[in-house]
Formats: structure tokens, sequence, C-alpha cells
């Protein structure tokens, strides 16, 4: 089946800012992410970019209430399933190829596919994905080149993510194709390494406070 809209929608407007994570330690995963809905950002995307970031994901998952934990940097079918089978709650990729799109539709969990280029997004759309995710933002065009797209690709609805701070997020949350940005600034990996669970809940709460 296409794209589960209104799955993936609820997950993007859970909150302004999705935070994208890297986590080397599974044991700092679960008082990350209590700060993180504590301050009001209940969607939690780790990444696949370490390698017990399936471990953390499962301690979210199995813990922490109210979280909606999700995997990033998705590529193939085995990353795929081993991040359902974790507890992923949504799926996000760079980009999108054939295979990884047939696999998505074959999984109850929605994919949030990554797209940069008009041409991309049209390959999606026809495959029936309307929640994408806008990757790598800043250095693909910002904020203005993805308001170019809201008129000719008016179905389209995104997450910029990709070099998005707290100072830039406003600007792309004003943009009517925007549902949310993802951004790492909230509990980089400084703050995870350091424990400082105050310190990211007082930026989730900051993110949160954004208007979408």
């Amino acid at each position: 089946m296409p794209q589960n809209i209104a799955l993936i929608e609820r997950v993007m407007t859970a909150a302004p800012v999705i935070p994208v994570l890297v986590i080397e330690d599974p044991a700092k995963a679960v008082p990350m992410a209590e700060a993180l809905v504590r301050g009001g950002l209940p969607s939690i995307e780790i990444t696949l970019r370490t390698p017990r970031a399936l471990e953390a994901i499962k301690l979210v998952a199995d813990n922490v209430e109210g979280a909606i934990p999700g995997a990033g940097t998705v590529l193939d079918q085995a990353q795929y399933e081993a991040a359902v089978a974790a507890g992923s709650q949504f799926i996000v990729s760079p980009g999108a190829t054939t295979k990884l799109l047939d696999i998505a539709e074959q999984s109850d969990v929605p994919l949030l596919p990554g797209a940069a280029t008009s041409s991309e997004v049209m390959a999606l759309l026809e495959r029936g994905y309307e929640r994408l995710k806008f990757f790598p933002a800043e250095q693909a065009g910002g904020a203005s080149y993805l308001k170019s797209l809201s008129s000719p690709l008016t179905a389209a609805k995104f997450c910029p993510t990709g070099g998005v701070s707290l100072e830039k997020a406003p600007g792309y949350l004003s943009l009517p194709n925007v549902l949310c940005v993802g951004g790492s600034w909230i509990a980089d990996a400084k703050a995870i390494a350091a424990e400082d669970w105050a310190g990211i809940e007082e930026r989730a709460r900051a993110a949160a406070a954004l208007s979408a």
C-alpha cells in the first residue's frame, strides 16, 4: 500500500520539531527520551548510525511513556525490518529507492522518505507519498528553495532536516508546505555524552514552543 499519510502526519504534527539523535550508549537512551518527552517533543528519531542504535530504540519503545520512537538513516530492507522489530513507530530515510519504497509498502510502519529536488518529489508523489523529508535542507537550498516548491507541488508537505537550528527553524515552520522540522541541536552527541538531561529538556521546551 502507499504511504499511510494519516499515520505519518500524526508523527510529524505531534510537535514542531523531531529531534534527530545519534546514540552511542544505549544506557543513555531512556533518560534522554524522558527529557525530550517532558519538554514536549514526543516524536524521536534515533538514527542507525551507531552499532547499538537498534538497542536504544527498543529501550525507548519499551520504557518511555509518551514517546514515539522512530529510526532514521534507514537504507535497506534489513534495516527497515530490524527497526520495526525494535519498536520503531516510523521510519526515516535520507532518500528513496524503488526497493526501499517496495519494502515500506509491505509494512504497517510508515516511511518518511527524503527528497531534495522537484523531480524526486514528483516521483514520490506518483507512488503515493505526500509526507516527505526535505534533506539536506540547508545544503539543498534552505527555506527559500523549499517555499518555491509549495505552489507547483501543493500535495507535498515536508519535514526539513539537515543544518536546521533553533534560529533557522521558524523560517521553515512558517512555510505552507512544512509540518515540522528535524534537528540535532536539542540533544547533540556532546549533551547526551555529558548526560545533560536538564539542558536537553530546556532546549526541547524551547523547540516545542515554536509555531508550526
